[in-house]
């Protein structure tokens, strides 16, 4: 028996913990309780020294003096108070009325609120709670199909994941010893990719099945112009002014600039024209634009400002992830100041809500930190290797078996309890393979995402439930009886999003330049075209220790 349980500690330990969540156990104090049953029986059994656990204390020390983990209660703090001071309201009812006139208006408007909502708030409950309560009830009323109006508003709450500033990458980057700007200039490209196929899912579904998006009713678009015309051809010369500026500004970048700088500084350009204008428009009241050109303009420029703040100055290196969300923190109160929503109430709800996840969060890393340490003394780092690394197929094996084994733990676990128990035990066999650690990290991220999103666990749907109605009821703008939202057309509402997300993990391994493309070019230096010239004889000249410590009558007196 003694012999067996020291041939198969690892996998026992890894076992024994599956058995504790499956009781039922927080995931924190599972890890924890794991990792010291076990390392007190490897103890008894003289397979670790005594003097192993004396490394714990260092451990939790070294926890608490991360900088990276600040990152986590700034971007928390800045998604709260932004999600709580009206701006996700202001923004989906500006898009909503800006695309409404056309099939699948509504779900556009949802889709693209999400993403700027991802880029500013990072957290996926507060995404999916906003955009539940503001445009669920408006969706149902103009008849969208339950599923589609559940699924997208799901699915669209999620990019918060995957969209910098994402928490699960701030996470990723410290158990990845990975930088997080890299992580986050890698996740850029993939990001908004992932955001367009949503967009096109939507296309399809308004082609072939169009009475599940119908188009807002005239006597809804309420921006209007005095003659009743929505206004759209003087916003579409703002942005084309924009665009154009922004890509003449591209244009005069050097070649060698990273994807991702030039994408946010040309962006800012553009956008910072298109805001002078406005400004210069409504302070002469010249009239060039429109009501709806000026209410896109002073709605969406405010969180676009805060998204460049942000992550301009993490991509540009300015700033690192902390110093940066502690700028978006202080960006959200002012923007919460000056639209005057910001009271004490407000305020200790956020800090409350803050102090709950950072507190949270830190707590399930502390019990990682107990369980590799016991882990890591059975060799448990050897067993997963070997394990993993004796797969047929070599790097391309490797990454569809870690890639099955997180979808299939995302229906049990969450991003938080994947990132501490299993990145840990594959990241360091995916470095020993030749994979970079950024592009394995926004791989997973991408594939974690699903964790949110499936069936019946996935934690969107649970934030979507707890919003949706769940008995009929009387619509207070029409007077209608509407029927409620049932569990099951929430669940089939998210599949298609999961198998676009199951897509997105596919591109990435196909075409690993969608992560690495968004990274700075590092220039190597190639020995093969080295040349080294001698100085002719006759120009050399004796060395002499003058030279170097100077003369004695030129040394200072002592």
């Amino acid at each position: 028996m003694i012999e067996f349980l020291n041939a198969n500690m690892a996998p026992l330990m890894f076992a024994g913990l599956v058995v504790f969540l499956m009781v039922g156990f927080p995931v924190a104090f599972s890890l924890a309780a794991c990792g010291l049953l076990f390392g007190f029986i490897g103890i008894e059994l003289g397979m670790l020294p005594a003097s192993l656990m004396q490394a714990l204390p260092l451990r939790i020390f070294g926890i608490m003096q991360n900088d990276t983990l600040l990152a986590i209660p700034f971007f928390t703090f800045m998604g709260l108070i932004l999600e709580r001071s009206g701006m996700a309201e202001d923004l989906l009812d500006t898009i909503g009325q800006l695309f409404g006139p056309i099939r699948g208006g509504l779900a556009f408007a949802v889709i693209l609120v999400g993403a700027m909502l991802a880029a500013t708030t990072g957290v996926v409950a507060a995404s999916v709670i906003s955009m539940g309560l503001i445009s669920l009830p408006i969706m149902l009323r103009y008849g969208y199909d339950r599923r589609v109006a559940s699924g997208v508003i799901a699915a669209s709450g999620t990019l918060a994941q995957i969209i910098p500033p994402s928490l699960v990458l701030i996470i990723m980057a410290d158990q990845l010893g990975r930088s997080v700007g890299d992580l986050y200039k890698g996740a850029f490209l993939p990001g908004f990719l992932l955001t367009g196929m949503y967009v096109g899912f939507i296309v399809l579904v308004a082609v072939f099945r169009p009475a599940y998006v119908p188009a807002l009713p005239a006597e809804a678009r309420t921006i209007r112009e005095p003659d009743g015309t929505p206004g759209l051809r003087s916003l579409g010369l703002l942005v084309a002014l924009s665009v154009g500026l922004a890509l003449v500004f591209a244009k005069t970048r050097p070649a060698e600039t990273p994807t991702d700088e030039l994408i946010v500084v040309s962006m800012c350009v553009g956008v910072g024209l298109a805001f002078a204008l406005a400004v210069l428009n409504k302070g002469l009241k010249l009239g060039l634009l429109s009501k709806m050109a000026e209410r896109v303009t002073f709605v969406l420029i405010p969180p676009l400002a805060l998204i460049f703040l942000v992550l301009g100055t993490i991509f540009l290196g300015v700033a690192t992830p902390t110093e940066g969300g502690a700028m978006g923190a202080t960006g959200a109160l002012i923007m919460a100041v000056l639209r005057r929503r910001l009271d004490m109430k407000l305020l200790r709800q956020a800090m409350d809500t803050t102090m709950k996840l950072s507190c949270f969060v830190v707590f399930i890393l502390l019990g990682s930190t107990v369980f590799s340490l016991s882990f890591q003394g059975v060799d448990g780092p050897k067993w997963v290797e070997h394990l993993l690394t004796s797969l047929p197929g070599g790097q391309l094996g490797f990454l569809i078996v870690v890639n099955l084994l997180v979808f299939v733990l995302a229906f049990f676990l969450d991003f938080f309890e994947l990132s501490f128990i299993v990145v840990p035990l594959i990241g360091p066999v995916a470095e020993k393979l030749g994979i970079d650690l950024v592009w394995f990290g926004v791989l997973l991220a991408v594939n974690m995402q699903t964790s949110f999103m499936h069936p019946p666990f996935g934690f969107a749907l649970f934030y979507l439930r707890s919003v949706a109605p769940a008995d009929d009821y009387r619509d207070r703008v029409t007077g209608q009886l509407t029927p409620k939202v049932t569990t099951g057309q929430i669940y089939w509402g998210a599949v298609p999003f999961v198998l676009i997300q199951i897509v997105m993990v596919g591109l990435i391994i196909a075409f690993p330049n969608l992560v690495s493309g968004g990274l700075a070019i590092k220039k190597e230096l190639d020995t093969s075209k080295l040349v080294i010239e001698a100085q002719p004889a006759e120009q050399r000249k004796e060395l002499d220790m003058n030279d170097l410590f100077g003369s004695p009558a030129s040394a200072p007196a002592k």
